[in-house]
């Protein structure tokens, strides 16, 4: 293939390929030249140009397929108008030439097409330069075009349609020449000539005016006659002519009114004309009457179609401004249709009439309009209906008033009970009044029906009575059922009928929306009237009979009805039925007692979905699916209709469709028998399953012609159904006569001239192969279609088989088939081959990409052979064969994804099997067919999937883009699909692409067109109804295009990709891009502006308003290019602004992960002034905060959520941002004003709860958030909670009457939860406040200085708001979290509910209240914890308080919030009982939930209950409370624990720890407090008083019942999670890194809090038990010890370490060591510790750095707390001694310094036993250390710390020492000193920490002196040089001193440098 591109034709390389491979060959070179051409340089194609052009005019003549002429003629216009023109004419009259040439051959065929191509081509690339050669062109194709056959003939015209596209006016000459020759064609027998024709003419209409004036009537004829019988291609190209010409008489286009004297068209003209297509059809009915009684009369329903399509069209193409000012006229114009009685003589065709006309609505007003005018449409829609109403109420309008109670004032849960009695009444009532007796009984059971939708919760109330109901609507006994036929009249049981056809109904709703109600005994009583139904049906012909047949079809919805409920129920539940239920089923669907020749709709559903081509389903996915079923062949198909069963206004809608629309009763009643038969085949017996085969197949014999087709085409779908319902129920199908009965039914089909049976019996064969499943049954089958292939000739058994074959693989799949896999192929490859029948090639080909699809790897060995037949097929089958190049698509897709990621690979194979996927890809893409498109663009999608390199994107998104403005829902889909899949991996680079189609449209002046001249609808640039023809890519790129398509798109599946796209986009572009998105973001939402002014304000908008909004919106239009004023743009509709709003949430979050500064203003404006291209999140925020505000004041109620969210977000990430110009404010304070504005509207009075509920959240974070600190401007959004807490209190007016009774439970949680939050951040800031109040005070002093801000408030300022609410809100709290701690009872615990519902919710709502319950619980939990730890516990409330706090609606509840029952008078609790009382709801509320918290729980919720917990067991009562009962604390540490392992986050861990040491705490009170009541009672009883704690006198911990055994458990748990490495177990294991990670910052602080924790549980146990745990947990601390005693930079202890020294200090000093019993054991406990920490200690070369100061403190801790006979041990001393020297002995001046404090510590011991031998061995290596420092001074202060901390020890010793040895001590420290003193010329030029080191040495001498002075003399005066040197310095100091008191006269003391221990633990 790469040889093909080079700029001239590689002929030698041609030459040497096979014939075959040729075609493949050149089309490559014309790709590569078309792709050329237009970059290459003018000069290099002006040398090759005559060789070029000799190379393409000879391809003319080698009769090239069609898709090589396309590219051929393209490729040669453009050469010409690159190049030199010279040669133009020679070659396009060598292309006349060949036209006119005689030779009808087929050979020749190609060849002429060839040129008519180029012919069109050349005009239009260059149109009027022709000019001159034209008449001639155009004769010479008006002459060829009467004798040519259908190719010749589409190509021809589409020929024409270019040269008149190029010429334009100048063409003006030929205009009626080419008419009148092409109009005769519309009604042409090929479909694809009508629709070249239909093209033509909407070129032609352009410019000649006659079409839309003088030939008017006559273009509208010959369009209806075109739509006869046409397809849906023509019906699309057809009704575009149509609209655009009746649109164009209209309106003219402005360029041709001016040329000529136009006589326009009126409106009523237009439209009458086409009223008559849509009510008379086609046939002529302006010439001869003869014809149209011939037709009797019937509309032709394809032409009413096209002409739905055309009024489409018309509308679309005056645009949404004619439209709205034209709407009356145009509505009561439809509604004339629709009531016309032509459109009406048939039910059916009434349905089908108002479908076409709600098509037209819909499509116009749906589509055009902004949601401004669509109100206002929707009104005069309303006026129209009530009008109606109004004629028929008059009618009606004697029945009796007397259930007008007033509703009004019943109280909102009454509701259901409403419901019900008026139900009950109108059942009750329907046996009175005759006339309406019929209607009343239908109203009551769709009453009830509907009631059952309402779910469990609910229907749980009613059901005893609707039971009741049921029950009695039946005959109790057979006896009764005998009886009831001989009574009554044909009325009464019409109304019986009726009756008990609504009971199974609202049954049926019954079984399908509460599942949960179902239980066996419920089924039983169900089955009594179930049972009792099916009895009846075979008394119901004997009653027929008597009364007459109206009562058919009563009798019909009774049975419909039945088989409805029976399909929901299990089949065991009615198996004693099965025999008679089965009779009438199949009696149903086989047509026996129906005259007419009713076919199920089910067919098609049932199929598979792939077999869309075969069948023609595909136009399920168009957009005129709704008129487009009308033309399907079952039975009234697309006239679904309300009317028909109004049931399904309450039941749900299948998915996909936007209006439920049940079909007529009779195909109902066989779809749903159809339904049945498959759920209850499966459970037949095999006997009854051959009995109903072989009656099938009777059935079949019996009936003939149209009757027989129809009984097949059930029949089948009942197998089909059956066969499905085996499959699912994984059963098989029986045994062998079983098989050969179904097996002689399926191929007796095979052959079947209706395809659709074909298709039917081909699916049944494979699935009976999946029941089945065995080989010799597979290879019976396979075997007979074989032979069948091999010998037939016909048709319809070609293509019956060969699909047998493909269904075959499909359902058995690769591996079962395998052996067939070489014998199919090789006959469907024959077949696909046959081009003398396309519908063979179609079923074969289609087959053969099912087999692909099935064989998977397994098809590998065939992949060359059948990819070069596809690529041969695809160059030579002609383009009007849509279907086969459909199949031809798909079968290279399935060649693709067999190959799979192979085809990255470089081998020569996969090389050609690759690029010839690639041309195949190219041709399907150029194909004019949009689904052969769709095609492609999901091969090149597989394609980029597998290897993504070797797909052209650059090419690719440009093509994509231009398909998105499709007419073709289809292809909208493929391309969007095709991007999603795209951005996932490439958003950038699409993005890229797409911008440049849009530069490259702002070149060409038809934007689009050029792009890709074949893509549908391009044709003319006026060509309205393709969305905004060509692409409309502007600066916002294809994001702001797929928002556009959001707009406009209803599909489901596209709108889903469209987000989904937009998401990927978003995710990875929209850091980078931020302006663009945000602006984007900003566009969508500002749509909706100019709505929200005045919408939220309310009524009465004055006239002024009104003009300023048509204002805006005519400001907002923007035009789409010259021709289209007409049709503005319309604004943004809400569902894409609500998407646009969670865009900005997910921006923000981007944001968020990406960088710190999108949220810091300072780092971001001098990022900015670095690179200014640098954008940042923190610039934009008044840009957020206006879309969010814009959002959240919308008239949209969605809207309105997401831009609450969008603000709720904004507040908590920018809440702490400070405002760097003015320091202590934050950058938010700026916009409260917004903030309040945006919130206020949603606390008016009809604000729907679930916005309010979402305000109030916004509000709590906005107080919470602490952006505003001035009291005066909180009150404002203050004030709106103040005043939803009255509504919540007041109980809701009569606007709750809208919603149900679970929205104000919702609003009022809501309230109460945005309160407790407030409440929260109150306490918070307050106890903040008391922990500094000196620093506080100074803050406002400074806050003074820096801005004079006098309304400073004192911080607890937020607390004084809530104060005054406080009383009620702590009782209201405590009421919502009873009725939470209910709610979540487990099921079986029902009972317990109190009856009539809680406080806040009535029992029908239960399930979903308890959403609401979980969703704010947690911070109520936290609020109420604080009220009773902050005063609570001593608030106890009086019932007549608590009444009065409690709205009127919750009276009742209250009874129940203080736990009496109703009635009873108050009996009033202590204080204690009521505080026990809470106790044991907020820990069960919280234990319960810590239990198991759900994964998807907010982790806040995790956190705000432990917080309570943490809260709570602040106050001494709670603690009690939790001490007094042990098991209630190890209950709350198992659920911890429990909660640990689920729950990761450092942040809830470290709330354990919190909520832990509490608990440990309350326990060390309670204890102590029993110990010291036992002291004062009896102080003999000394040891009792130490036996109390755990362990009692034997140490045993009872693991579930000990409180240390739960905590340790748990500790246990959390050390090992941070540092893995103290675990054994996991330290042995292999998966284990030995090296170990610096512990981070917050696992450090857990680790402290954990190891601080373990020191305190030694005081909750009994001697005994204390050394049952100590081991454990003084290995656990030495070890955390070890572990985290590493040395850092900056010396600095970590907090693990500063904590495990505290607890060896609390642990040693233990009192249990003074009990006898365990002393021994305690004295080896402790020296084995000392012994580990001397181990740890050791220095080793691999591990990190040890922090010897830390170890050393330990041991020096060890040392000072224990006493010497316990570590007195000859090997501890050593040990200790040695540590000391090492570290005297360190290089590390710092840990010297740590080592002298220590020793000093040591030295002074108490003990003198203990410090001597310390003393002795480490005295003498201080003294040598510090005399070393004479000849090496300190050069760091850390270095001169440590001799100073050196000579403050030698100074202690000094002073220990007897008066005797003080001389000799003194003779070591003085000479010391001495030695540190510089000589005045050396001090001069000493550097300062010398300098304060001789300064140092000084001070001490002169202050030594005086106190030994003895002993100071005798040594000084044994060394005189010493006292000499001591003089001096003490004169030059005295000198110096007396200089400086002279400059500066008030004198510094210099005190001597001292450092403290970080942390004293001394």
């Amino acid at each position: 293939m790469e040889l093909a591109h080079s700029l001239l034709l590689n002929e030698e390389a041609l030459a040497q390929i096979t014939e075959a491979k040729r075609p493949v060959f050149i089309f490559e070179w014309l790709r590569f030249l078309d792709k050329v051409l237009v970059a290459a340089n003018k000069t290099d194609v002006k040398e090759k140009q005559k060789k070029l052009v000799e190379q393409l005019t000879g391809l003319i003549s080698s009769s090239p397929g069609p898709p090589t002429r396309k590219l051929l003629a393209k490729n040669l216009a453009a050469l010409y108008s690159i190049g030199d023109t010279f040669t133009v004419f020679q070659t396009l009259d060598k292309c006349n030439d060949i036209i006119k040439n005689k030779d009808d051959t087929a050979a020749y065929l190609s060849t002429k097409l060839a040129a008519v191509a180029c012919v069109g081509a050349f005009y239009e690339k260059m149109g009027r330069m022709l000019g001159s050669s034209f008449p001639e062109t155009v004769n010479n194709l008006l002459k060829s075009l009467k004798s040519a056959e259908s190719q010749g003939r589409s190509e021809i015209l589409m020929s024409l349609q270019k040269v008149l596209n190029g010429l334009g006016g100048a063409a003006a000459s030929c205009h009626r020449d080419i008419y009148k020759n092409a109009r005769s064609l519309l009604t042409d027998r090929s479909m694809a000539v009508r629709c070249a024709v239909a093209k033509c003419l909407l070129e032609l209409q352009n410019e000649a005016v006659f079409m839309w004036t003088a030939e008017l009537e006559n273009v509208a004829t010959l369009c209806f006659k075109a739509l006869e019988n046409s397809n849906y291609g023509v019906r699309v190209a057809v009704s575009k002519l149509l609209g655009t010409v009746m649109a164009t008489a209209l309106i003219p286009k402005q360029a041709t009114v001016m040329r000529q004297n136009v006589k326009r068209a009126t409106l009523e003209e237009v439209l009458e004309l086409m009223a008559t297509g849509f009510l008379r059809g086609g046939s002529g009915f302006l010439k001869s009457g003869g014809e149209m009684l011939k037709v009797g009369g019937s509309v032709n329903r394809e032409v009413r179609v096209g002409v739905t399509q055309a009024y489409v069209v018309f509308v679309t193409t005056l645009g949404g401004q004619w439209l709205e000012r034209n709407f009356a006229t145009f509505l009561s114009h439809v509604l004339d249709l629709v009531s016309h009685p032509r459109a009406t003589q048939t039910h059916v065709e009434a349905v089908y009439s108002r479908r076409c006309v709600s098509f037209i609505l819909r499509a116009t007003v749906g589509s055009l309009l902004g949601e401004k005018a669509q109100i206002a449409a929707a009104k005069d829609i309303c006026q129209a209906i009530g009008k109606q109403m109004k004629a028929v109420e008059a009618v009606v309008n004697d029945t009796n008033g007397e259930n007008k109670s007033g509703a009004a004032d019943i109280a909102a849960s009454q509701h259901v009970m409403m419901v019900v009695s008026i139900a009950e009444d109108l059942l009750r009532t329907a046996a009175q009044n005759s006339r309406l007796s019929l209607q009343r009984t239908q109203a009551g059971w769709l009453l009830l029906g509907a009631l059952m939708t309402l779910g469990p919760s609910v229907v749980r109330y009613h059901l005893p009575k609707m039971l009741l109901l049921w029950r009695n609507v039946f005959p109790r006994s057979l006896k009764e059922l005998e009886a009831e036929k001989a009574r009554g009249d044909s009325f009464t049981w019409q109304v019986t009928l009726e009756g008990r056809a609504g009971a199974l109904c609202a049954m049926r709703s019954f079984v399908a929306h509460c599942p949960e109600l179902l239980t066996e005994d419920v089924i039983r009583k169900l089955m009594t009237p179930i049972e009792c139904a099916m009895t009846m049906m075979s008394h119901i012909p004997s009653v027929i009979k008597a009364h007459g047949a109206h009562l058919k079809a009563s009798a019909a919805m009774v049975r419909l009805r039945l088989y409805d409920i029976l399909a929901l129920l299990p089949p065991k539940t009615y198996e004693g039925s099965f025999n008679a239920l089965l009779r009438e089923l199949v009696a149903e669907f086989t047509l026996t007692d129906n005259s007419a020749n009713t076919t199920t709709s089910l067919l098609r559903s049932l199929c598979h979905y792939d077999d869309s081509v075969l069948l023609g389903s595909w136009l399920q996915e168009t957009d005129h699916k709704s008129i487009e079923d009308q033309l399907q062949p079952n039975s009234a198909s697309g006239s679904g209709a309300l009317e028909h069963d109004p049931s399904s206004i309450y039941l749900r809608i299948p998915a996909g469709e936007a209006v439920p629309g049940p079909l007529p009763l009779g195909v109902s009643v066989i779809d749903a028998s159809v339904a049945l038969f498959g759920v209850v085949f499966p459970h037949v017996s095999y006997k009854h399953r051959l009995q109903m085969l072989d009656h099938f197949a009777e059935c079949v014999k019996q009936a003939k012609g149209v009757r027989q087709q129809a009984v097949q085409l059930n029949i089948f779908t009942a197998v089909l159904s059956a066969l499905k319902g085996l499959a699912e129920n994984k059963s098989t199908l029986g045994p062998e006569e079983v098989r050969k009965s179904a097996l002689t039914l399926v191929m007796g089909a095979l052959d079947n001239p209706n395809p659709i049976l074909r298709c039917a019996a081909g699916e049944a064969l494979g699935r009976m192969a999946q029941v089945v499943g065995e080989a010799t049954f597979i290879a019976r089958m396979a075997q007979f279609s074989f032979d069948k292939l091999k010998s037939a000739r016909d048709v319809v058994s070609r293509t019956g088989h060969s699909l047998a074959l493909g269904c075959l693989h499909r359902y058995v799949g690769g591996i079962g088939s395998g052996q067939h896999l070489k014998t199919s192929v090789s006959i469907l490859l024959a077949l696909a081959q046959d081009g003398t029948s396309p519908e063979v090639q179609t079923w074969s080909l289609h087959s053969l990409a099912l087999i692909v699809d099935s064989s998977g790897p397994m098809y590998r060995g065939y992949v060359e052979p059948t990819l070069s037949l596809v690529l041969t097929l695809l160059l030579t089958v002609p383009p009007s064969h849509t279907e086969v190049h459909q199949c031809l698509g798909r079968c290279l897709g399935a060649i693709i994804t067999t190959v799979g990621p192979e085809l990255q690979g470089n081998g020569a194979t996969i090389s050609t099997i690759r690029s010839s996927c690639l041309v195949g890809c190219a041709i399907t893409q150029d194909h004019s067919d949009s689904l052969v498109q769709a095609a492609a663009i999901s091969c090149l999608q597989q394609l980029h999937m597998f290897a993504p390199r070797h797909v052209n994107l650059s090419s690719l998104v440009p093509s994509l883009c231009v398909h998105l403005c499709s007419s073709h829902l289809l292809l909208r889909r493929a391309a969007v699909a095709c991007l999603r899949q795209l951005a996932q991996r490439e958003a950038a680079e699409v993005c890229e692409y797409a911008m440049s189609l849009a530069k490259n449209a702002g070149d060409k002046e038809n934007s689009g067109v050029n792009i890709n001249p074949f893509a549908p609808g391009v044709g003319s640039r006026r060509d309205s109804h393709c969305r905004h023809q060509g692409v409309n890519i502007t600066e916002t790129g294809l994001e702001g295009v797929l928002f556009g398509m959001l707009d406009r798109e209803t599909d489901r599946k596209l709108c889903s990709d469209i987000h989904d796209t937009l998401g990927h986009m978003l995710s990875s572009l929209a850091v980078e891009k931020l302006s663009h998105w945000l602006m984007l973001c900003k566009d969508v939402l500002a749509a909706s502006s100019d709505m929200s002014t005045a919408a939220p304000l309310g009524g009465g908008k004055d006239e002024e308003l009104e003009k300023k909004d048509e204002m805006d919106d005519d400001t907002m239009f923007t035009t789409l290019g010259e021709e289209d004023k007409s049709k503005p743009s319309v604004a943004p509709r809400w569902a894409t602004r609500v998407f646009a709003a969670d865009c900005l949430c997910r921006i923000i979050m981007l944001c968020e992960n990406a960088n710190k500064a999108h949220f810091d203003l300072a780092m971001a404006r001098s990022a900015k002034l670095r690179n200014p291209k640098n954008d940042l999140l923190v610039l934009h925020l008044s840009d957020l905060i206006r879309m969010a505000f814009m959002a959240a004041t919308d008239h949209s109620n969605q809207l309105r959520m997401a831009g609450l969210q969008a603000l709720e977000d904004i507040i908590k990430k920018f809440a702490s941002v400070p405002e760097p110009e003015f320091p202590g404010h934050v950058i938010l304070e700026q916009y409260q004003a917004n903030v309040g504005a945006a919130l206020r509207p949603a606390f008016s009075q009809d604000t729907p709860s679930d916005i309010t509920a979402k305000a109030c959240q916004v509000c709590s974070t906005w107080i919470g958030s602490e952006v505003v600190s001035d009291l005066n401007d909180l009150r404002r959004v203050h004030n709106l909670l103040v005043s939803s807490l009255d509504k919540v209190q007041a109980g809701k007016g009569s606007s709750s009457q809208l919603y149900r009774e679970s929205a104000t439970t919702m609003e009022k949680l809501a309230v109460l939860k945005a309160w407790a939050e407030v409440y929260v951040v109150a306490m918070k800031i307050k106890k903040e406040a008391e922990t500094k109040p000196k620093r506080a005070i100074k803050n406002t002093d400074d806050d003074d200085e820096d801005f004079g801000t006098v309304d400073e408030l004192p911080p607890d300022s937020l607390i004084t708001l809530v104060q005054p609410e406080l009383p009620i809100l702590s009782r209201l709290w405590l009421a919502a979290l009873k009725d939470y701690a209910l709610l979540t009872l487990p099921a079986e615990f029902a009972s317990q509910l109190p009856p009539d519902g809680g406080a806040f919710y009535t029992p029908e709502t239960i399930d979903t209240a308890r959403l609401h319950y979980r969703n704010s619980w947690a911070p109520i939990l936290h609020a109420v914890a604080l009220w009773l730890n902050s005063a609570g516990f001593n608030a106890s409330e009086s019932p007549e308080e608590a009444a009065a706090a409690m709205p009127n609606s919750q009276k009742r509840a209250s009874s129940i919030m203080l736990n009496q029952a109703p009635g009873t008078p108050p009996t009033t609790k202590s204080l204690p009982e009521i505080n026990k009382d809470r106790m044991h709801l907020i820990l069960g509320v919280s234990i319960q939930f810590l239990c198991s918290p759900r994964p998807e729980e907010p982790v806040e919720h995790v956190t705000s209950c432990l917080q309570a917990l943490h809260t709570l067991l602040d106050s001494p009562c709670a603690r009690i409370h939790i001490a007094e009962d042990q098991l209630l604390g190890v209950e709350l540490l198992s659920v911890m624990h429990r909660l640990l392992l689920t729950w990761d986050p450092p942040s809830v861990q470290l709330l354990v720890t919190g909520v832990v040491q509490q608990i440990v705490r309350a326990a060390q009170d309670y204890l102590q407090e029993k110990r010291n009541t036992l002291n004062e009672d009896d102080i003999k009883e000394k040891e009792t008083c130490l036996v109390l704690g755990e362990g009692g006198e034997s140490g045993g911990l009872v693991p579930g019942k000990s409180l240390v055994f739960a905590a340790m458990e748990l500790l246990m748990f959390i050390l090992v999670r941070h540092m893995p490495q103290l675990s054994p177990k996991m330290s042995d294991s292999p998966s284990h890194v030995s090296a170990k990670p610096q512990l981070s910052e917050e696992s450090a602080r857990l680790v402290a809090a954990t190891v601080t924790i373990l020191s305190d549980l030694p005081s909750l146990c009994s001697p005994a038990g204390c050394m049952t745990i100590l081991p454990t947990i003084l290995f656990l601390i030495t070890r955390v010890l070890k572990e985290t005693a590493v040395k850092s930079v900056d010396n600095q202890v970590s907090p693990p370490v500063s904590a495990t020294l505290q607890a060896i200090k609390t642990i040693v000093t233990l009192p249990m060591a003074k009990t006898e019993e365990t002393h021994k054991q305690w004295t080896s406990l402790i020296r084995s510790t000392l012994a580990s920490v001397l181990e740890y200690s050791q220095p080793e070369g691999t591990k990190s750095i040890l922090d010897e100061v830390s170890m050393l403190t330990a041991i020096a801790l060890f040392l000072w707390s224990a006493s010497t006979e316990i570590i007195g041990v000859q090997s501890l001393q050593n040990g200790c001694i040695n540590r000391f020297k090492n570290a005297l002995n360190s290089c590390d001046p710092w840990v010297q310094a740590k080592c002298y404090q220590l020793l000093l510590s040591v030295f002074q011991h108490t003990n003198r036993a203990l410090s001597t031998p310390y003393i002795h061995s480490l005295a003498p290596i201080m003294v040598e250390k510090l005399k070393a420092v004479e000849c090496n001074r300190p050069n760091s202060n850390t270095e001169l710390l440590a001799v100073q901390e050196g000579i403050k020890v030698l100074e202690t010793l000094v002073a220990l020492g007897e008066e005797q040895n003080r001389v000799q001590l003194l003779a070591l420290l003085v000479p010391t000193l001495i030695s540190y003193l510089l000589n005045e010329n050396a001090f001069a030029s000493a550097s300062t920490i010398s300098k304060d080191l001789h300064e140092f040495a000084l001070q001490n001498l002169m202050h030594i002196g005086p106190l030994y002075p003895h002993a100071f003399k005798t040594v000084m005066g044994a060394a005189p040089e010493l006292k000499i040197r001591l003089e001096t310095a003490v004169r030059a100091s005295q000198a110096n001193k007396a200089k400086a008191a002279a400059r500066q006269p008030p004198p510094t003391i210099h005190s001597v440098p001292t450092i403290k221990l970080k942390t004293s633990f001394f």
